[in-house]
């Protein structure tokens, strides 16, 4: 659109072919037509001087048509616009490049970034050196919660792939922000490894858990005993499986398998075992999974407890085949146990189990994960084994779960000796 002299009223000055300076009360203002978006720019040039405004609105005017040669929008969404658009496209992605607990995982990233941002900046005004300081204002919580320098790093990383994203769909000025470098973790430092349990705290965990789950089976009608009891069997069942929360929660009867094996033949030994199968669509990975444990009774005796339950749902002979289908932690119809729930459960057990936290050791329901991985790799199984087990890379165990107990060290000094007869003999 170009303006031309005739349009213009006595106290209005042209700028250039398509821009025009008025006033509004004492104070000088511009707008500018934008052909591409079909809408007028308009600014407060912020000033009484009539020189002052043209100077200011000829920078204003070449600015944007900087902006409009390199392809460029003058108008913005929001940044809780942006994130909305950016988790409408990774849900799209559920089932084919990510599962619902990332989806989950990125959306809580991304609240927080807006937390810090704000929610009602724009876009295209965001500089790559506006979150600068995102590392420390996040490890600053109000509630003076602790926040690791893992989980920082991971919303950054989250935050970058969604300014990437929008500068694509040309949402943003900028591909990315220019983090302020963390301070290098000492993965060899106690207080900086993964929150953990030792051997005699898992075996006062286990006795506390079976206590649990008796008494809240004896009286299973009581209010509150039917989700303790549930929430106890999953508690269990993730100290001797490692399964992360996602993956056991939509664990369904029929991707377990208990089976026989055994060791040394006709005088051998035989093993009572579960075979675990972690489907595609479930795991974080979105790759199919089976390893097998030791069956300590805790799946049969759920089943039976569930099956009562829900049995009356199904009819025929094939019940069982029927009920296979239905989720192991199921509370309700198809609902099952909540973060909450096993959180708080958790927690109790931990107290009854006098297990102190500290300043630097974080407990948290993952931890029984986080020890189901450090007890097989500090039993000297292959990094390849335990990754395959765990769902995870090969990079990630020798990275994270590498470290170092006092029993593995002195396993590595005796390494040139075996155990016969009660005594260490020179190999």
């Amino acid at each position: 659109m170009t303006l031309k002299k005739k349009q213009f009223s006595d106290d209005e000055i042209p700028l250039f072919d398509n821009a025009v300076l008025y006033k509004r009360g004492e104070f000088w203002q511009m707008r500018m037509w934008l052909p591409n978006e079909h809408k007028y720019a308009r600014f407060s040039l912020k000033t009484r001087s009539k020189s002052t405004a043209i100077d200011k609105a000829e920078s204003h005017y070449y600015e944007l048509k900087v902006m409009e040669k390199q392809g460029k929008s003058y108008f913005s969404i929001t940044t809780k616009m942006g994130v909305e658009m950016f988790l409408e496209y990774k849900k799209k992605e559920i089932g084919t490049h990510i599962v619902v607990g990332r989806y989950k995982t990125i959306s809580t990233h991304l609240n927080h970034w807006l937390n810090f941002i704000g929610k009602d900046v724009k876009l295209k005004e965001l500089e790559r050196t506006d979150c600068e300081d995102y590392g420390y204002k996040r490890t600053k919580t109000k509630k003076n919660i602790k926040i690791s320098q893992t989980t920082v790093e991971n919303e950054q990383s989250t935050i970058n792939a969604m300014i990437a994203w929008l500068y694509k769909h040309k949402e943003t000025n900028i591909d990315g922000f220019d983090f302020k470098k963390l301070k290098r973790i000492d993965k060899g430092l106690d207080e900086n490894r993964r929150a953990t349990f030792t051997d005699d705290e898992v075996r006062d965990i286990s006795n506390e858990l079976d206590k649990y789950i008796d008494e809240a089976e004896k009286q299973i009608d009581e209010s509150g005993n039917l989700i303790k009891a549930i929430t106890g069997y999953y508690l269990m069942i993730s100290l001797l499986s490692g399964l992360r929360r996602g993956e056991q929660l939509q664990l369904r009867w029929k991707d377990i398998t208990e089976f026989e094996h055994n060791v040394g033949g006709k005088d051998g030994v035989d093993f009572n075992l579960v075979r675990i199968t972690v489907r595609a669509e479930t795991s974080k990975v979105l790759k199919t999974r089976r390893f097998v444990i030791k069956d300590l009774d805790y799946f049969d005796r759920l089943f039976k407890l569930q099956y009562k339950r829900f049995a009356d749902e199904y009819e025929g002979e094939d019940k069982k085949a029927k009920f296979a289908n239905s989720l192991i932690f199921r509370l309700n119809g198809e609902s099952c146990i909540t973060p909450r729930s096993i959180g708080y459960h958790f927690d109790k057990i931990i107290e009854l189990a006098e297990i102190k936290h500290t300043e630097n050791r974080d407990l948290v329901p993952y931890s029984f994960r986080h020890y189901f991985i450090t007890k097989r790799v500090n039993s000297n199984l292959p990094p390849a084994a335990v990754a395959e087990m765990c769902g995870t890379s090969i990079t990630q165990i020798e990275k994270t779960y590498y470290h170092t107990t006092e029993a593995k060290m002195i396993s590595n000094a005796l390494s040139d000796y075996e155990y016969k007869d009660g005594m260490l003999i020179p190999k």
